[in-house]
């Protein structure tokens, strides 16, 4: 934004139309620094232990970097939007942001009050507002604390994380970066909601306007579902809800939706205050690291459960007596029943999935004659998918589900989808196990499970996955068996993917074995870690048989995973002999 200035000492009188504003004047320095060749941005941005980002000048070459690489015809003049998910160092990497910001030319940053802001609402701020992009902090699911896990992550326009032209750009620019540009004195208090002033070098107005966390998103939530209809079924069926935040970032969210909104009582959300180490919790919404959610739900009192991580974009869902939805099922679920749900009335776009995720959702697209796409894992695959037309529902089996009302994924949108199927089912009163046993009784069963072998050595982690890319060539055809099972493979590759919008090819994705009776074994590295590498392994098989279906999956499961534990020599590699997590 553009002024008429007058200075005298270091005060600066701003003319902007017929008002004018006395303002400090604040001066730009350029500070030198040397790069550090360890700042590539993974699927979710950059993510490291939290002592890594408070060496000196790391998080400003990074900040700069961002800058720079997403260049001056996009950064001089524009509109951020800025906030994180509270863990430790949150507000003092927003305090660097904002001091960096002003001094390349920024004109705006939109703030949450305190700092805080879910992934979800810095997407559904982006594109309200109109911003140019967004700079998200968080590590998401990883524990947050001083000797724990910090993230920094750029978002675009359309309110999506960064695709890979932008963060290649980014990292290349954060191997020779030499310089970085900061305002020292810019000092803006995040505790009010309100707009602040400052003049930057000559003739630079910066503004900061801290907002109210949640409104822009509730206010989103409301315009998609029935939060009438909802509120209604809860109250008329006394339908007792329990909502865990796990002391991450949607406290504030689900205070708002769920109790001020629906109507549910004060205890319905637990763990809702933002902490700087989530209280000790890993703030993964999980089987594992939400023991704590699955322990009251099998008490039976309550009819559904949800949890999610630390940043908000990833959810779990329980029903009564601690009743599992599997993501890979609540995907194609939500799909199955989308024109429950008011936002999908006459949608004729198509689904999407992460290729590790269940195939259950391309039976439900061909069913409903709808297109499915599989991406790599990483929400930002779906972006481009979004922007063009072609898909309005998407998710991944990491706990990730959302559609294109944003352009990231999102825990309390899922929450919200399944109370409002809930409330609009045709056969009533509707449980979480009954939607789901009426889905499968259409479909069948996509058993499905995943196993997490996380901060493996990164060398190790590199010869199971050289192991078993070694031999993609010679299983196809082979008929693997394990017991009386025989398995014979139809398809091994390492998935790569071609973009039908943009045309960008993205190679190296996951090691697919891929049966003829459409099981899958499926072998990847996670980038989502800050330390050592995390080996997933997923492992799906189909069953028709309605006697099958509460087989429990690692019963049902347990050939395949056999065969993969040993294709792989997994064990012997590593160490394991047992993942840190099952899903």
């Amino acid at each position: 934004m553009s002024m008429q200035v007058a200075t005298k000492g270091n005060q600066t009188v701003a003319t902007l139309g017929e008002r004018s504003v006395s303002l400090v004047k604040l001066s730009v320095e350029q500070v030198a620094t040397t790069p550090f060749q360890d700042q590539k941005p993974g699927t979710s941005g950059l993510r490291k232990k939290t002592v890594v980002f408070k060496k000196p000048n790391y998080t400003e070459n990074f900040v700069q970097a961002i800058l720079d690489g997403v260049g001056p015809d996009v950064i001089k003049g524009s509109h951020l939007v800025v906030g994180g998910d509270g863990r430790h160092y949150n507000k003092e990497a927003i305090s660097l942001i904002l001091k960096i910001a002003a001094a390349n030319g920024v004109s705006k940053v939109t703030v949450g009050k305190d700092g805080i802001l879910s992934t979800p609402a810095v997407s559904a701020i982006i594109r309200k507002l109109g911003a140019s992009g967004g700079i998200v902090l968080t590590a998401s699911h990883n524990p947050g604390g001083p000797a724990n896990d910090f993230g920094i992550k750029y978002n675009i326009a359309n309110g999506g994380a960064a695709p890979e032209k932008v963060t290649n750009a980014i990292f290349e620019k954060s191997k020779t970066i030499d310089r970085y540009f900061i305002a020292k004195d810019l000092n803006a208090p995040l505790d009010q909601i309100g707009v602040q002033q400052f003049a930057v070098g000559d003739d630079q107005l910066f503004q900061v306007s801290v907002i109210d966390s949640c409104d822009i998103y509730v206010e989103l939530m409301k315009e998609l579902f029935n939060f009438r209809q909802i509120a209604a079924y809860l109250h008329h069926f006394k339908f007792n809800i329990l909502i865990n935040c796990l002391n991450g970032v949607t406290g504030p969210y689900a205070e708002r939706v769920f109790i001020k909104e629906l109507g549910c009582p004060e205890e319905s959300v637990v763990n809702r205050v933002p902490l700087e180490d989530f209280g000790g919790l890993h703030p993964d919404p999980n089987l594992t690291y939400a023991k704590v959610l699955v322990d009251e739900m099998a008490k039976g009192k309550h009819d559904f459960g949800a949890a999610f991580d630390g940043d908000g974009d990833r959810n779990m869902i329980l029903g009564k007596n601690a009743f599992f939805v599997n993501p890979s099922d609540s995907l194609p679920v939500i799909a199955h029943n989308s024109q429950l749900i008011p936002y999908f009335k006459n949608k004729t776009s198509g689904f999407a999935r992460s290729m590790p995720t269940s195939s259950a959702l391309d039976r439900v697209g061909a069913k409903l004659g709808k297109k499915v796409y599989e991406v790599p894992t990483g929400w930002k695959f779906f972006g481009n998918l979004m922007d063009a037309g072609e898909i309005c529902l998407c998710g991944e089996e990491s706990f990730g589900t959302g559609s294109d009302h944003i352009r990231e994924k999102d825990g309390i949108w899922a929450a919200l989808a399944w109370l409002q199927i809930l409330a609009a089912h045709p056969t009533q009163p509707a449980s979480v196990e009954s939607v789901l046993m009426d889905y499968w009784g259409v479909y069948g069963r996509n058993f499905f499970t995943r196993y997490d072998f996380e901060e493996v050595d990164s060398e190790a982690a590199n010869k199971v996955m050289e192991k078993v890319e070694g031999q993609l060539g010679a299983l196809l055809g082979q008929v693997l068996e394990e017991g009386v099972r025989k398995y014979k493979v139809a398809l091994a590759d390492n998935f790569s993917y071609t973009d039908p919008i943009d045309h960008s090819v993205t190679t190296k994705q996951g090691l697919r074995i891929v049966m003829e009776d459409g099981s899958r074994v499926i072998f990847r590295l996670s980038g989502t870690g800050s330390s050592g590498a995390t080996i997933r392994l997923y492992i799906e098989a189909y069953e028709s048989d309605p006697a099958c279906f509460k087989l429990d999956p690692q019963a049902a499961l347990q050939p395949l995973v056999a065969i993969a534990l040993r294709l792989s020599d997994l064990v012997a590699l590593t160490g394991r002999d047992r993942p840190t997590v099952i899903t």
